[in-house]
């Protein structure tokens, strides 16, 4: 990387994506899930473990150092919960690595020589030692490389009483064991980076290894770890300290509610006495009133009652006089009605009579004309010789019409 990509990374680092004033540069944002959280976070084993003896290569997620600015920026103003998914990540991580370690000691335990309980308590007794050694020298180193002379100094003086209490713990360990078995290499893993370490390792050694890298970056990880476990902790003790002032506050409402509505139900109650009394007292009160009005009424129906009985009898005897007399007029009326009925049919009769006796006389008279008439043409046209035969035939044609009107009288008088 070049001297520009670096200034240019620092300040990606420091201001954000933003510090060009061209905030659409960036096509992906940290709340992507593309992005690595643990990297925004500071603890993301690519990175930490990288050109070490157990580098895991580039992360399949976005790392960018100007999303990590965006995300310190924002995390100011609102908790996104990306410790939780670091969290998960790393537990991932580090149970992967536990697994090995446990698999190393048992491979160790298969090929070493088994020792006696006292041996192999003094071999670990070396071993922790040697940690030590290793882990101060490497601070000191540290310490003396920022120009802290006074605690490198002061680390170096516990390195060397470490050394003296080592060197009699190897004393004791040889004197134990047979010069055969002690020449053998006792070897032991790392309980952090589940690295290999003997107990012959010299302190400059043992200070590499403590010091390096790797066992370095296994200490962080573990850290970061058991720092994200106490946060997410506390919020959790946090949430269920909320929820439960909540569920205090919901009960301690709910009883309020359940007073309110007792002291109502009393008062209702109460209430519902007082107008039930008041009730039972208008009732008592008004069945006297109606029993008395009852009494007046009862002895002044009594009295309407007999002059009802006066007038009805008066009325009925008035409405049988008033209705004889009605029917005694209709009986008159019909009476007359029917005579007069009877005399405009006996009218009508004599007057249908006189009608038909005229229409006869005419019809007799027109007839008569007819025969005369004839008979006087047709004397004039036969002459003196049928004389007598026209008079027959005019009597017979004179009988004739009284016989029709003989039967028209029958059926008239029928």
């Amino acid at each position: 990387m070049s001297a520009h990509d670096q200034i240019r990374a620092m300040l990606d680092e420091l201001m954000g994506t933003t510090r060009d004033g061209d905030s659409n540069r960036y096509r992906v944002k940290f709340d992507d899930p593309r992005v690595c959280k643990s990297f925004l976070l500071g603890c993301c084993p690519h990175d930490i473990l990288a050109s070490t003896r157990m580098d895991l290569g580039d992360c399949p997620k976005v790392h960018d150092l100007a999303l990590r600015a965006d995300y310190e920026l924002a995390s100011k103003k609102k908790d996104y919960y990306y410790d939780i998914d670091a969290m998960e990540h790393l537990q991932n991580f580090i149970g992967e690595c536990d697994r090995k370690t446990e698999l190393a000691k048992r491979r160790l335990k298969e090929t070493q020589e088994e020792l006696s309980e006292e041996a192999n308590a003094k071999a670990e007794v070396i071993l922790q030692l040697g940690e030590q050694i290793g882990t101060k020298l490497a601070k000191a180193e540290q310490a003396g490389a920022e120009g802290n002379v006074e605690l490198s100094l002061q680390l170096m003086e516990e390195m060397e009483e470490l050394k003296k209490s080592k060197t009699l713990a190897e004393q004791e360990y040889r004197n134990s064991m047979p010069a055969s078995s002690y020449q053998q290499q006792k070897l032991r893993v790392c309980e952090v980076c589940s690295a290999y370490l003997g107990i012959h390792d010299n302190d400059r050694r043992l200070a590499d290894h403590f010091g390096g890298k790797l066992h370095l970056g296994f200490i962080t990880i573990r850290e970061k770890l058991d720092e994200l476990k106490k946060s997410v902790a506390d919020r959790r003790e946090q949430r269920e300290k909320e929820r439960e002032e909540f569920r205090k506050a919901r009960e301690e409402e709910r009883k309020k509610e359940e007073e309110l509505v007792k002291k109502s139900r009393s008062n209702s109650r109460s209430r519902s006495r007082k107008r039930s009394r008041s009730r039972s007292r208008r009732k008592n009160s008004r069945s006297r009133s109606r029993k008395r009005r009852s009494r007046s009424r009862s002895k002044s129906r009594s009295r309407h009652s007999r002059k009802r009985t006066r007038r009805t009898r008066s009325r009925s005897r008035s409405r049988s006089k008033r209705s004889r007399s009605r029917s005694r007029s209709k009986r008159k009326s019909s009476r007359r009605s029917n005579s007069r009925s009877r005399s405009h049919r006996r009218k009508s009769r004599s007057r249908s009579r006189s009608k038909r006796s005229r229409s006869r006389s005419n019809r007799k008279r027109n007839r008569r004309s007819r025969s005369q008439s004839g008979s006087r043409k047709h004397r004039s046209r036969s002459g003196s010789a049928k004389r007598n035969g026209t008079k027959s035939r005019s009597k017979s044609r004179s009988k004739s019409p009284k016989k029709a009107d003989t039967q028209e009288g029958k059926a008239a008088a029928e």
